[in-house]
C-alpha cells in the first residue's frame, strides 16, 4: 500500500510540474520557423554542444552525415538552411540513424525537413543523414536547438557550412555567441485554449458542443471582456484558415464583420475582413486588433487577439455590445496567401446573441433550418411512403381480397394514400431550396436538374392514373407498363438525388456514413424485393403442383395460400420497422449537422 501511495504521488507530481506542457515527444512542429522551445524561459548565450559533418562540398542527391554531441541533453530540433537566409524555411530532408531516439518532422511543405527526439531520455550524440534536394542552395548551414533541460536550452546553434562545387566559402563565419533573441516572441500561444470556463466567465461558440480546444477535431471560439475590449480566441482543425463572421442576418455576405487566422508557412496571419456578397473577401488594416497571438499544431489553428468593444465609425467595424448572428468557417489557403472558399458549409448560431450579454455555452448549425427540413421531408417520402406503397402494390393484392376500405380494395387504398403522401411531401420539399437560395443554385451540380426530373414524375404519376382504363380494356396493359416505368424511373432518380444531395455544403452528411447508408437502404429495399418474388414463384408453383395432383383436396391449395399470405404480412411488418429505422437514422443526421 506504502509503495503504491509513493509512486501515486510521483505520478501526480510528475503530471503537475512544469515540465508537463513541454513537448517530451519531440513533435514540435510549432518551432519550425524560429526553433524556439515554448517553454517560458529565456534560452542560453553560450553553446556547449557542437554541430560536425562528414565533406565541406555537396551536390544535390548527396547524403551528408550530421553530427550533434556535448553534454547531455534531453532534447534537440535540427535544420538545414540556406546560409545566405537563415531565416528562409528548412531546406532538403533527413534520414535516421538512430529510430529509437530520433525521429522525422515534416515542416512547412517540405517532408522530413527536421530531426529531434523521441523521449527525454539522456543523451550526449546522435547521427543523422542529410540529403540534398535538387534545388539546393549553394550553401547550406545546419542549425541545431539543443534542451539541456526544460528551463536550460540554447536556439538555433549554428554548425558547419557546405558548398556546392565551385561555389566561394562565407566571407564571414557564424560566431557560437550568435545574436539569440533574448525574450519569447509575443506572437506565439505557449498552450492550448481552455473551455473549462465557457459559460461562467467567457461567452463560447463550440462545434461539436462538447468541443475541447486542446483536440484537433472541434471548433471553438470564446469571447471575454476586458474593462473596454474583448479577448477573442479561436481555434480549428485546418491546415489553410478558420475565420469567424459577426453578421445581421443569416446570410453571409452582407457587409458582415469577419475575422481570419490564415496559416502561411510556418506562421499565422491575423486578418480583418469585410464579407460583400459572395464575392472575395475585402481586407482591411488589422489596426482594430490588438496583441495577436497564434499557435500552430498537428493542423491545429489557434489564434487570439484583443479588440476593442466600441471603434470609430470610419473603420467600419461592427460594435460588439450588439446582437449578431456569429459565423464559424474553414477552408484552404492557395500561394500567396489566397484563401478558397470554405470546403463546408459555416456554422451558424441559430439565433442571435450579444456576446457581452449572459454568457453562454452554444453551438450551431452548419446546415440551414430549411435545407434540413427538405431533406427530411425527401427521406420520409422516398425512403418510407413511396417503398411501402410500391410494396403493397406489387406483392399483397390477393392478401386482402375481400377486405374493402371506403369501397376500395385496401391494398389499393393503402397504395394510393402513401403515393399521394410522397407527392404532397415531395412538392413541399421542392419549394424549400428555392425559398432558402431565392433561384436557383448553380453550384449545387446534377441535383436540381435530378430534383427536377423527380418531381415532374411524382406528378406524372397521380395525372396519368387518374386517367387510367378499365381493367378489361385493351390500353390497360399499356397503362400499367407506363405506370410501373415511370415510377420505377422517378424511385431510381430519388435516390441518386440523394446522394448527390448528402454530399453538398449545404447539408453535408457525414462522409462516408451517409453513402454506406444510403446502400444499405438500397440493398435492404431490393432485398426484400427479391425475397417476396421468390415466395410468389416458389408459392405458385405449390398451388400447381397440388392442382395437379387429383388425390389433393381444394382444401390444400387454401391452406397453402393462407401460409403464404401470413408469411408476406410477417416480411411486411419487419421491412416497414427496418424502413423507420433509416428513416430515423437519416433524420437524427440532418438535425444534428
Amino acid at each position: 500500500m506504502k509503495s503504491s501511495r509513493v509512486t501515486l504521488i510521483a505520478w501526480l507530481f510528475a503530471c503537475l510540474s512544469d515540465q508537463s506542457v513541454g513537448y517530451p515527444d519531440g513533435k514540435v512542429y510549432e518551432a519550425c520557423s524560429t526553433m524556439m522551445p515554448l517553454h517560458g524561459h529565456l534560452p542560453q548565450k553560450f553553446p556547449k554542444h557542437t554541430i560536425k559533418v562528414n565533406v565541406t562540398e555537396f551536390k544535390p542527391g548527396d547524403r551528408v552525415k550530421v553530427s550533434l554531441s556535448g553534454p547531455t541533453f534531453e532534447g534537440f530540433f535540427l535544420q538545414a538552411r540556406n546560409a545566405d537566409h537563415l531565416e528562409d524555411p528548412a531546406v532538403g530532408s533527413f534520414a535516421l540513424a538512430d529510430q529509437r531516439r530520433s525521429q522525422l518532422l515534416t515542416c512547412g511543405h517540405v517532408k522530413n525537413s527536421a530531426v529531434s527526439h523521441t523521449s527525454k531520455s539522456k543523451k550526449n550524440h546522435l547521427d543523422a543523414y542529410w540529403i540534398a534536394p535538387r534545388d539546393a542552395p549553394k550553401k547550406i548551414q545546419f542549425l541545431v536547438t539543443v534542451v539541456q533541460k526544460y528551463s536550460i536550452f540554447w536556439v538555433k546553434i549554428p554548425g558547419p557550412t557546405i558548398f556546392q562545387p565551385n561555389t566561394p566559402p562565407l566571407t564571414t563565419i557564424m560566431s557560437t555567441n550568435w545574436n539569440i533573441p533574448t525574450s519569447l516572441p509575443v506572437s506565439y500561444l505557449s498552450q492550448p485554449f481552455n473551455s473549462s470556463d465557457c459559460g461562467d466567465r467567457k461567452f463560447c461558440v463550440r462545434n461539436p458542443t462538447n468541443c475541447d480546444p486542446k483536440a484537433n477535431n472541434c471548433f471553438f471560439l470564446s469571447f471575454k471582456q476586458d474593462y473596454d475590449s474583448l479577448l477573442i480566441e479561436m481555434s480549428g482543425p485546418s491546415e489553410g484558415y478558420i475565420a469567424f463572421a459577426l453578421s445581421h442576418d443569416q446570410w453571409m455576405g452582407g457587409g458582415d464583420d469577419a475575422y481570419l487566422c490564415i496559416s502561411e508557412g510556418h506562421r499565422v496571419d491575423i486578418s480583418t475582413a469585410f464579407l460583400i456578397g459572395r464575392s472575395y473577401p475585402e481586407f482591411d488594416s488589422k489596426n482594430a486588433l490588438e496583441k495577436m497571438s497564434w499557435r500552430l499544431a498537428d493542423g491545429l489553428i489557434q489564434c487570439s487577439f484583443r479588440r476593442r468593444i466600441h471603434l470609430p465609425v470610419v473603420t467600419g467595424r461592427f460594435n460588439l455590445d450588439a446582437n449578431y448572428y456569429i459565423f464559424l468557417a474553414d477552408g484552404e489557403v492557395g500561394e500567396g496567401g489566397v484563401i478558397y472558399k470554405h470546403h463546408q458549409q459555416p456554422l451558424i448560431t441559430n439565433g442571435k446573441y450579444n456576446v457581452l450579454g449572459p454568457l453562454k455555452d452554444i453551438g450551431g448549425s452548419r446546415s440551414p433550418f430549411l435545407i434540413k427540413i427538405h431533406g427530411a421531408l425527401m427521406f420520409v417520402g422516398w425512403i418510407t411512403t413511396v417503398s411501402i406503397g410500391v410494396i403493397i402494390a406489387r406483392f399483397f393484392k390477393s392478401v386482402w381480397p375481400n377486405t374493402l376500405l371506403f369501397g376500395e380494395e385496401i391494398w389499393f387504398q393503402v397504395h394510393r394514400t402513401l403515393m399521394i403522401i410522397t407527392v404532397l411531401l415531395t412538392s413541399a420539399s421542392f419549394v424549400l431550396p428555392f425559398v432558402y437560395r431565392g433561384g436557383w443554385n448553380k453550384q449545387a451540380g446534377f441535383h436540381p436538374y435530378f430534383g427536377c426530373v423527380v418531381m415532374a414524375l411524382a406528378l406524372f404519376q397521380p395525372l396519368m392514373a387518374a386517367f387510367r382504363p378499365p381493367p378489361q380494356a385493351p390500353r390497360r396493359q399499356i397503362f400499367n407498363w407506363l405506370h410501373w416505368t415511370a415510377g420505377t424511373t422517378a424511385r431510381i432518380l430519388a435516390v441518386v438525388t440523394m446522394f448527390l444531395g448528402m454530399d453538398l455544403p449545404a447539408l453535408n452528411l457525414p462522409d462516408p456514413w451517409d453513402t454506406y447508408t444510403m446502400i444499405g437502404f438500397v440493398a435492404w429495399h431490393v432485398g426484400t424485393d427479391v425475397l417476396l418474388e421468390i415466395h410468389g414463384y416458389c408459392l405458385i408453383r405449390k398451388v400447381e403442383v397440388l392442382e395437379d395432383d387429383r388425390i389433393q383436396i381444394l382444401q390444400s391449395i387454401t391452406s397453402a395460400e393462407a401460409q403464404g399470405h401470413t408469411f408476406k404480412k410477417a416480411v411486411l411488418l419487419i421491412y416497414i420497422c427496418g424502413n423507420i429505422a433509416f428513416l430515423v437514422t437519416f433524420i437524427t443526421a440532418v438535425m444534428q449537422v
